[in-house]
């Protein structure tokens, strides 16, 4: 057996989160799903510079046109960048679900939740929250082209249509934080995803208990339902007394998702073990659980901080001085206003 499974365009877009949402949401994180997009929001999201749309604040900014100005019809329409149904679409799963956090079909902007307060990464409490934290993603562009959508697949017939998901946003503990990995209807392993060392994750006691518990969600909430492949990675949280859990994702069986603490070598030999075993109690065999084991583990953080790349552009630099995370939110996202501002100044004197 290959390492990886074929991989066509329609395996891949089982894997987008309209298509195993609706199978799974009473296990999952509750959700809204906008889709299709408009041409024209993929056009922001691809985009030079960050910029809020008009008019996704709570509290509309001032133009700064005079009446004597043009009017901004004259404005070149591709460069007016306005979505008030998205805005009003967002702000209704806000009201309802008290704050999102985002992502699109695949990707999700966590490379980008430096830009809202540390004691609540990714929580969005209006429009320009999700604007700003896809535009400054890079984790999201995957997302934005059927090019890198379907890279490596051997088919690209099926159409895509970009979607954007808000789901309730809440406190999550990452230590409770698992990744699973199955391979021809094999459960083969569980890996830690935060890389953070949790010293209660290695107690004997406590790694049956969260071994149990996902063998037993996955054979009776996943394993029934998941019918599109016999090859797939899903990812859960488990619930504080880690006796259930909640689904986060579903990925393709493929290089492009992080096997973590294992690697996919790793992985086809323990396939290939099962497979030639004709002893049913190895059959049945637990999966392997991997976690951080110590500070020193080689994939434990050194307290540098994830996606460090994309954290600190350098203009953001030059006004976060003395200022706490709320001010240097408050004055970015003025600044970033005053840039779309002085750009469609410039592109007027231009016309």
């Amino acid at each position: 057996m290959d390492l990886f499974p074929r991989q066509s365009s329609s395996y891949i877009l089982s894997f987008q989160f309209s298509s195993w949402y609706p199978r799974f949401q009473s296990a999952s994180i509750k959700s809204t799903i906008i889709r299709p997009l408009s041409r024209q929001f993929l056009d922001y999201l691809n985009a030079d510079q960050v910029f809020v749309p008009k008019g996704a604040e709570d509290i509309a900014a001032e133009s700064s046109l005079s009446d004597d100005d043009e009017d901004d019809n004259d404005v070149p329409e591709q460069q007016v960048f306005e979505f008030p149904e998205l805005d009003q679409k967002i702000r209704a799963a806000v009201k309802e679900y008290g704050a999102v956090f985002p992502k699109l079909n695949f990707s999700s902007p966590k490379d980008a939740s430096w830009m809202l307060p540390a004691s609540s990464p990714l929580k969005c409490t209006c429009p320009a929250d999700v604007y700003l934290l896809l535009k400054s993603s890079d984790f999201i562009t995957h997302d934005l082209s059927k090019s890198t959508v379907f890279e490596g697949c051997d088919s690209s017939s099926d159409s895509y249509d970009l979607e954007l998901v808000l789901r309730k946003w809440y406190s999550v503990d990452r230590s409770r934080e698992l990744r699973c990995f199955v391979r021809n209807n094999v459960l083969l392993g569980i890996s830690q995803r935060d890389t953070n060392f949790y010293e209660y994750l290695n107690e004997p006691g406590t790694q049956s208990k969260i071994r149990n518990a996902v063998v037993d969600f996955w054979k009776t909430k996943i394993r029934p339902k998941w019918q599109t492949d016999a090859d797939y990675i899903f990812d859960i949280l488990l619930t504080r007394d880690l006796s259930r859990a909640h689904i986060i994702d579903f990925n393709p069986y493929a290089s492009r998702t992080d096997p973590l603490l294992f690697s996919f070598e790793e992985l086809q030999r323990v396939l290939e073990e099962h497979a030639h075993s004709s002893l049913p109690e190895l059959a049945e065999e637990p999966p392997s659980f991997r976690t951080i084991d110590s500070p020193s583990h080689p994939a434990a953080s050194c307290q540098v901080p994830a996606n460090q790349h994309n954290m600190i552009p350098f203009e953001a630099l030059s006004l976060s001085n003395g200022r706490d995370i709320e001010e240097f939110k408050t004055v970015w996202q003025e600044s970033i206003m005053e840039s779309m501002r002085q750009q469609q100044e410039e592109e007027e004197e231009s016309n």
